[in-house]
């Protein structure tokens, strides 16, 4: 993944910008510098030893060199070097997430690195502020009522195993496709299994279009949306009825492969300012559901394994 081999430095003697666009070059400069900064500040934490380097001798500053941090981020010397300069050269999310793994950042610090760099996180599911080890012990003494962690963009963060297996494995799927409106919009099983599937995915469309009101310069919502208008005709035209609705409660309903018809009343706790993550916990609507929804946790209970997709 090498960062140099089409960035040019700025050009000198450049025309200076029109008037109209000063504010925002000036807010776009500051912006590179606080990246370069912040980049310094983390590289010169990590210890070499700390990412299987050998601490070596006559280290002039504290921490991982330069040309280290691009050796450990697989990208050129020259371009880490501009970009720690505060030049003016395009982040990729997929650069930016090497860096972030190379610099040992934390979801905080990772959230912060990709604001800076105006780029997409290739995995905006990693990031949830509610997400503790307190709310996974809620999920798992939950069971056997289906629940996750969904945050604002519907990505399914974290879940219990009677969630997972309530419409398909969630477990096979990797964790970029673990998004509630990219399931429901684009998978065949989801197609298939998503009982009352054409009103579920317009009240969802709706809800992710008010929610995105308050993101629209972030990269990840931004990634999010070209994503689905790129994967599903159904989406687009939903997306341009522009309509908002507020989560809600009504009843949903799943063909779960193993057990059958699923009805469950569900319900939101906020985990954070609204609309944003959220635990939801599903809750049988019937007796027939109450009693095959048992069945399916003592099958997950046991470890059976999940009946292999023929649709998918």
């Amino acid at each position: 993944m090498s960062g140099n081999t089409s960035v040019l430095p700025p050009t000198a003697g450049a025309a200076p910008a029109p008037a109209a666009d000063v504010p925002v070059a000036a807010a776009a400069e500051s912006r590179r510098r606080e990246l370069a900064s912040f980049l310094r500040s983390r590289r010169e934490r990590i210890a070499p030893e700390q990412v299987g380097l050998p601490p070596g001798r006559r280290r002039r500053t504290p921490g991982l060199r330069r040309e280290e941090v691009a050796q450990l981020a697989a990208v050129g010397v020259t371009w880490y070097t501009w970009l720690e300069q505060a030049r003016d050269i395009q982040v990729s999310g997929q650069v930016a997430d090497a860096i972030a793994r190379a610099l040992m950042l934390d979801n905080t610090e990772r959230r912060h690195l990709f604001t800076l760099a105006g780029a997409p996180d290739p995995h905006p599911h990693q990031d949830c502020p509610g997400m503790s080890s307190a709310v996974r012990l809620m999920l798992d003494r939950l069971e056997p009522l289906p629940s996750a962690v969904v945050n604002g963009r519907y990505d399914v963060v974290a879940y219990n195993r009677t969630y997972g297996r309530l419409v398909t494995d969630l477990d096979a799927l990797p964790p970029e496709d673990r998004n509630l409106m990219w399931l429901a919009f684009t998978d065949p099983l989801w197609r298939e299994r998503m009982v009352d599937r054409e009103e579920n995915i317009r009240l969802m469309a709706a809800k992710f279009r008010a929610s995105m009101a308050q993101h629209l310069a972030e990269p990840a919502w931004k990634a999010l949306l070209k994503r689905l208008q790129q994967g599903s005709p159904d989406f687009c035209e939903m997306w341009e009825r522009h309509e908002v609705l507020q989560p809600d409660s009504h009843i949903k309903r799943y063909l779960n492969p193993e057990v059958g018809l699923l009805a469950f009343d569900f319900t939101h706790l906020w985990l954070g300012p609204g609309p944003g993550p959220r635990l939801v916990t599903y809750t049988p609507a019937d007796d027939t559901t109450r009693e095959r929804l048992d069945r399916l946790h003592a099958l997950v209970t046991a470890g059976a394994p999940a009946p292999v997709p023929s649709s998918r």
